[in-house]
């Protein structure tokens, strides 16, 4: 089971975020203010929690942030070296898509395992 940090500010934006995410059950949607970078999985962050996070930015490549599109706030993520950001004018079937992308990306332990598995009425998909 693929393991999501959501340590993002605005509440509304995150609970439709967990709600898109949680509904097939199959991944473990973690909500903490700061996130663990210890801990397995895609951390999804915001610009508030970016510049809380001492640098540098552990594991960037796990990270999606959720930011506005200002120059200054791209060029914080460019600089911490995150690859994945998506605007809050954005659909949120970006920002799963960018999730899901990210955890596609992630070392798989050996043996398989991991992954997200999205279910749909008709077929089971699992990345």
């Amino acid at each position: 089971m693929e393991t999501i940090q959501i340590s993002i500010s605005d509440p509304h934006y995150r609970a439709l975020l967990e709600r898109m995410l949680g509904g097939s059950g199959t991944c473990k949607l973690i909500e903490s203010e700061t996130p663990d970078f210890k801990a397995a999985g895609v951390v999804v962050i915001d610009d508030r929690v970016l510049g809380r996070i001492a640098p540098p930015l552990p594991s960037p490549e796990r990270v999606v942030l959720i930011t506005h599109n200002a120059p200054e706030r791209l060029s914080q993520a460019w600089d911490a070296g995150i690859s994945s950001v998506i605007f809050y004018e954005d659909p949120m079937n970006t920002a799963v898509l960018a999730i899901l992308s990210v955890s596609l990306r992630l070392p798989r332990p050996k043996g398989g395992g991991g992954g997200i598995r999205l279910q749909s009425a008709r077929e089971n998909w699992e990345w």
